[in-house]
């Protein structure tokens, strides 16, 4: 009898182990490596399913590869993963880029709620509470159906640990050390249930020392980090439940040296700047019904709001003073609706709406009119707000050993403000500040399964950005030595990729495989006018200039060589190409690739070596970029561990990372050309993790 495919999904569901190049846990009585027999993900879909069930490039990356990457955030986690890369102007500013494509055109979300905020210095990333999550999940390629502006690039979700309806009470605990800047973390995480009522509480906290290079140490590269989360859970029936979920993220003491840049003011010499304070906090109430019978019908409904509260201060070191200070909060109120229907058992339709709000009120205070005045009041920009609205459907269809996926989604995003320029002084602008957008977003793929090592797919999807609040309406200084104008009337980019691919997967070997094209028109990035800025920086306006080409492979394969020993590999390669400039797209990850192996060398006892090879890049934009983007060049690290479990429930790790003491940055990383900070040298890492 033929399983019903609602059926199929959730049984295999019970069946799997993320499939990522890492550690495989191992059984604690007989050392060897339990099988991996796929990658589940809820993000690629909207609901939980097998990777090897859709046809796009996805990552998921559960706690133990968390924990064995002794990760300080999301960039961490990610870094060396196939089509990804960081982004970095600090320790703590450390932004995912997906496919070449950086956190503008990046979804960044927790639990499914994505984090609205402006992005200037320093990483929207690094307040996702990475400490307690318990698995990061990446879909790569446009991703608007499912989660509307900005998903160009793809998405990236935080999943958190949630209440369970588990009787007793259970902790989950980790520790971590690094000796590159002498940094400790420490996690707890409680869950306690009886009858229909569940809570979970957990705490991360985490003291990042400045961390020492092959060269030396790296001022201003410490911070401190605190995490707390809470989650209560009410059972009101075996179908339904309420939750209400609480997150609380603070930031202490950032500094962002990729910042650093010189002054045009002799008595100034270079600013950098730096954070304070900044917190993430977030509240959500929600309710869920899991569907009975033949055509089963499952709901979630949620209201949340969420704070971004940001202290960005510009530090004039000569002075021992800051010339800017800016304190803000992008506050977001969100509503998402969604639902899955078996409609047919070949047929499961999703269905959902998202709305939220954005707005903010910058208070800025600038040193005027020469740096040794007093600060003196200038807001960038006064009660902007961005709406949207978006409906989508989807239809997950499965036809014998074919399962093709479709969706098609509408949006409406809105942007205003009531002045921008200055409004409480002259050169006040009131008008021509708003503008409302319409996109519609779709995706078509298709995977087959014609042998379990052999699953071809396809898929086209389209996506959009509409321009966001720093865009919009603030006139500033970037970090390339331009004085970017905003523009409230700037219109939407639009994605259209192509991808093709492979997956396999059996008990001794797991691959999969990709090509993609990625065609983005009404680019949004800055003009050169020709014109000046009274602080001396030439001017760019922000605008839709034209096109941008990307084109990428990527590869990535797990075989067991031996009994108990694995093989890894992985690969990236993306080529930008700016269509309006006929140069190089700016700052595209440099090609790289990555071998590793993992085994059992005692009872017990795992150890584990990764090299990973990064290219020279010197396919670098000189126009766009005025120059300030320069050739990296290549490099090479080696990364050591071995991992006793020496227990069922508790293991202790020991690594090495950057074995060599390799002096590198990243192409991505920002700062003056020629000074970026290096990266950490050789250090010792130690990881303990339990449960009782």
């Amino acid at each position: 009898m033929a399983i019903p495919f609602f059926t199929h999904r959730a049984l295999s569901a019970l069946v799997t182990i993320p499939l990522v190049p890492g550690l495989a846990m191992a059984d604690p009585g007989s050392g060897d490596p339990l099988p991996r027999l796929g990658q589940m993900t809820v993000t690629a879909k909207g609901y939980e399913s097998a990777a090897l069930e859709t046809p796009a490039a996805t990552v998921s990356i559960g706690r133990e590869e968390i924990l064995r990457r002794n990760a300080h955030n999301v960039g961490d986690v990610l870094r060396g993963l196939p089509g990804l890369a960081v982004a970095s102007d600090g320790a703590q500013g450390q932004n995912p880029v997906i496919r070449g494509l950086k956190k503008e055109s990046v979804v960044l979300l927790v639990d499914g709620m994505r984090l609205n905020s402006a992005q200037p210095a320093g990483a929207v990333a690094s307040f996702m509470s990475l400490g307690l999550a318990e698995r990061v999940e990446v879909v790569k390629g446009p991703a608007s159906v499912l989660y509307g502006t900005g998903a160009l690039g793809g998405a990236v979700n935080v999943l958190l640990p949630q209440a369970r309806f588990e009787p007793g009470t259970a902790f989950d605990m980790a520790a971590g050390y690094d000796s590159a800047g002498t940094s400790g973390r420490g996690t707890g995480v409680m869950n306690a249930s009886q009858g229909d009522h569940a809570l979970m509480l957990g705490a991360s906290l985490a003291r990042i020392g400045d961390y020492d290079s092959p060269d030396g140490r790296v001022a201003r590269t410490g911070y401190d980090s605190d995490s707390y989360i809470g989650q209560y859970r009410f059972r009101l029936d075996n179908a339904q439940q309420l939750r209400l979920s609480l997150q609380q993220h603070t930031d202490e003491d950032v500094w962002f040296p990729g910042s650093t840049k010189p002054h045009p003011s002799p008595a100034v010499d270079h600013t950098t700047v730096h954070s304070p304070r900044t917190r993430r906090r977030l509240a959500e109430v929600g309710y869920s019904r899991r569907g009975e019978g033949d055509h089963p019908l499952n709901l979630d409904l949620r209201l949340y709001r969420q704070e971004m509260q940001r202290q960005i201060f510009s530090w004039a070191e000569p002075l021992n003073r800051n010339l800017a200070e800016t304190q803000v909060s992008f506050d977001t109120d969100g509503l998402d609706a969604k639902a899955d229907w078996l409609a047919h058992p070949q047929h499961l339709l999703s269905f959902g709406m998202n709305v939220w709000q954005m707005g903010a009120s910058p208070e800025r205070y600038l040193a005027s009119p020469t740096p040794l005045s007093p600060l003196v009041r200038n807001d960038p920009f006064q009660d902007a707000r961005i709406k949207a609205l978006g409906f989508y459907v989807q239809d997950d269809m499965q036809f014998g050993r074919l399962n093709v996926l479709a969706g098609l989604r509408h949006d409406t995003v809105q942007g205003s403000a009531a002045a921008m320029a200055n409004p409480s002084g002259p050169g006040t602008i009131t008008t021509g500040l708003d503008r409302s957008d319409r996109a519609v977003s779709g995706n078509l793929g298709a995977i087959y399964q014609a042998a379990p090592l052999l699953r071809p797919y396809a898929s086209f999807a389209r996506g959009f950005r509409a321009g966001e609040m720093r865009e919009r309406y603030e006139s500033s200084p970037r970090g390339d030595g331009f004085y970017y104008v905003g523009n409230p009337q700037v219109r939407p980019e639009t994605a259209c990729q192509i991808e093709a691919g492979l997956k396999g997967e059996n008990a001794t070997l797991s691959y999969a495989l990709s090509a993609y094209r990625t065609r983005i028109t009404d680019y949004i990035t800055g003009r050169v006018t020709g014109a000046v800025h009274p602080s001396g920086a030439p001017i760019k306006a922000t605008e839709n200039i034209g096109r941008v080409t990307l084109i990428g492979l990527e590869a990535q394969a797990r075989w067991q060589a031996l009994p108990g020993h694995w093989l890894t590999l992985a690969y990236s390669r993306v080529r930008g190409d700016n269509d309006d400039l006929n140069e190089p797209l700016f700052q595209v990850p440099a090609d790289e690739l990555s071998l590793g192996w993992e085994g059992r060398i005692a009872s017990g006892w795992m150890a584990d070596a990764t090299v990973r090879f990064v290219q020279k890049q010197d396919r670098v934009a000189t126009v766009f970029s005025n120059g300030s983007e320069n050739i990296t060049p290549g490099f090479t690290t080696a990364d050591i561990g071995a991992t006793w479990n020496y227990d069922e429930a508790q293991s202790l790790r020991v690594a090495v990372k950057n074995l060599a003491d390799e002096a590198y940055h990243e192409h991505l990383t920002e700062g003056v050309s020629g000074q970026e900070i290096k990266a950490p040298g050789r250090s010792l890492a130690i990881t303990w993790q339990g449960s009782f």
